[in-house]
């Protein structure tokens, strides 16, 4: 290659490289002032309560379900709750009335308060029933079951009949939710500490069908509310899974699914009846019903060494024989029959006494 050549190409190569070089830096220090201004820029505007998650008709306000997000001025509205105007503490306990959807304001009509209208009518679950049942401090845990707390009833009863009544415990209802205990449907809170105080009613959301059970449970015996821990929501909910019992679509959004799960983890059950009678708990106690004579020419057998009866003998049906002025019931089919009972009838010296039978019994 000539000399002069190879000079001409380094010296562009030299040329191309430098330019380059050059180009670079200029795109560099003109990028640079903009990251900056736009690091400097923030959003503007009052800050607005706003639903963290999907808060439907019923639920009540917890601390992680609202929180203050920015929002355009020339959109807020005088019903919503602006950040350093409204106390957000004074909104826990209270009750959704309106549908809230994920990052929606919350506005002031949309909570209900303790103690307003329609508080305990909003705080029900669509298609649920509110029962008031009377409790005392023994059969209302001390005074430790507060609204929101989930419970199961137990019904204590005396079955009665001949002999020893029969004594039973039995839990019929599971999984209820306490909505107010007297007329109260908050808790109690002095000092940061919540107060245990002593309630002689208890308001529980059951269904319609629940609701009637209730009603003549009551009229049966004795209620008790034993508490249940918040652990068992998850495992009840775990086990509908299981089951089959709750199935969710392929296509179900996140919230549709989260609803979905709320539903069944809150759902009341009385389905799954379990019972304790005085004879697990004492030997001197009967554990199985006890009989009644109805009559019928039916004898009860006499009693075992452990207190409970044995199965009555059938004896079969009866006749009534009649001799002159006597009559006497004679059952069919016993060792000498109807007419050896006639033939022995009761005779004075030399006579014949006539005998009559009435309708088979």
């Amino acid at each position: 290659m000539d000399r002069k050549k190879l000079v001409l190409l380094v010296g562009a190569l030299i040329v191309a490289i430098g330019t380059a070089l050059v180009a670079r830096s200029m795109f560099a220090g003109a990028s640079a002032p903009q990251a900056q201004a736009a690091a400097v820029v923030e959003s503007q505007g009052p800050k607005v309560l706003v639903a963290q998650r999907a808060l439907p008709t019923g639920t009540i306000i917890t601390a992680d379900a609202i929180g203050y997000q920015l929002w355009p001025e020339e959109l807020v509205q005088d019903a919503y709750f602006l950040d350093g105007e409204a106390d957000v503490s004074k909104l826990i306990g209270t009750v959704v009335r309106h549908p809230v959807t994920a990052g929606e304001p919350v506005t002031q009509g949309s909570l209900v308060s303790p103690g307003d209208r329609g508080f305990l009518a909003a705080a029900l679950t669509p298609g649920m029933r509110a029962i008031t049942v009377p409790v005392d401090a023994k059969s209302g845990v001390a005074g430790f079951v507060f609204p929101g707390d989930r419970v199961d009833m137990v019904l204590t009863q005396a079955v009665s009949g001949e002999g020893q009544a029969l004594k039973a415990s039995e839990t019929i209802l599971r999984n209820l939710r306490v909505l107010a205990t007297d007329q109260s449907t908050t808790q109690t809170t002095v000092d940061g500490k919540t107060q245990v105080r002593a309630f002689r009613t208890v308001t529980l959301e059951v269904t319609p069908t629940i609701a009637e059970k209730v009603a003549v449970a009551q009229t049966l015996g004795t209620l008790s509310l034993a508490l249940r821990p918040l652990a068992d929501s998850q495992g009840e909910l775990e086990r509908a899974i299981a089951s089959g019992d709750l199935v969710i679509p392929e296509d179900a959004t996140p919230e549709e699914e989260e609803r979905m799960l709320r539903e069944v983890a809150g759902r009341p059950d009385d389905g799954k009846s379990t019972y304790v009678t005085g004879g697990d708990v004492s030997r001197f106690q009967r554990s199985s019903m006890p009989s009644q004579n109805r009559g019928g020419g039916g004898a009860e057998a006499p009693r075992n060494g452990g207190g409970e009866s044995k199965a009555p003998v059938r004896s079969g049906p009866t006749v009534i024989v009649t001799r002159g002025k006597q009559a006497e019931v004679v059952t069919v089919g016993r060792a000498g029959g109807v007419a050896a009972s006639a033939g022995a009838g009761t005779r004075k010296a030399g006579q014949t006494a006539p005998v009559a039978m009435s309708t088979l019994r």
